[in-house]
């Protein structure tokens, strides 16, 4: 079970935004690279990264800021915002990256997403936003009449490595993370499903390690990290079993 740390960037900034919307973006270090080498101390072995510029352009616009963070950690780097063409996934796998998450490109073009698959086995995640129960697009900006199994769905069989859900409605208000849709979609397709939006405390981290949250791959940690809610060293012992 991987605890994956977030930076979201907006202005070259790490930043938290509060239920997706870029008006209340809390800036919580100008140094995205140290930030990355910061969580790779702490012990975290995965990073995830959100071009949220990019999410709303369509289009990379923190690359300076990312290409400086996969230089300054040993561990893989998932990137999401902005991806939406086979040159970008190519550009950006060629820099580095463990994987790109495909978002709004998923639903506006699933074919797209499966031939990134055949292309880039392993290295492909799809990104799923959920707004009360549909999906969002264009860095959440947008609603779609997608309901989040049925875009899932699209993707069986493709090689998609992850699905990265996020609950929109709780993302950034450390309401925890729903867990009953969470769960619902990783019973429902037979992809690893990444937990997204919310978390907000250790009862969060060992619900992680129940029987039924076994087919996730992991969860993501943004605003209780940088506020210190969640410590670093007891999540991962609890994920790994050494907690005392």
């Amino acid at each position: 079970m991987i605890l994956f740390p977030a930076i979201d960037l907006k202005g070259g900034q790490c930043v938290r935004l509060k239920l997706g919307e870029m008006a209340s973006a809390t800036v919580y270090n100008d140094d995205p690279a140290a930030q990355a080498l910061a969580f790779e101390r702490q012990g975290f072995e995965w990073l995830h990264v959100v071009d949220l510029d990019g999410a709303f352009a369509g289009e990379s616009r923190n690359g300076a800021a990312v290409e400086a963070i996969l230089k300054s950690t040993r561990n893989p780097v998932q990137l999401g915002g902005g991806i939406r063409t086979l040159a970008h996934i190519e550009a950006w796998l060629a820099k580095g990256l463990a994987r790109v998450i495909l978002g709004t490109v998923a639903v506006r073009d699933p074919a797209l997403v499966l031939e990134a698959c055949r292309l880039f086995p392993g290295k492909v995640a799809v990104g799923i936003d959920a707004k009360g129960g549909k999906v969002a697009v264009e860095g959440w900006a947008e609603a779609s009449s997608l309901g989040v199994v049925e875009l899932a769905k699209k993707f069986e069989g493709a090689g998609v490595a992850a699905i990265v859900y996020t609950d929109v409605d709780r993302d950034g208000v450390l309401a925890g993370i729903n867990w009953d849709a969470t769960i619902a979609l990783a019973e429902a397709v037979s992809m690893p499903v990444i937990a997204s939006g919310g978390l907000a405390s250790l009862d969060d981290i060992r619900r992680m390690t129940r029987p039924d949250a076994a087919r996730l791959q992991g969860a993501i940690s943004g605003r209780a990290l940088y506020d210190g809610r969640i410590d670093a060293a007891d999540a991962l012992a609890i994920l790994r079993g050494t907690a005392k």
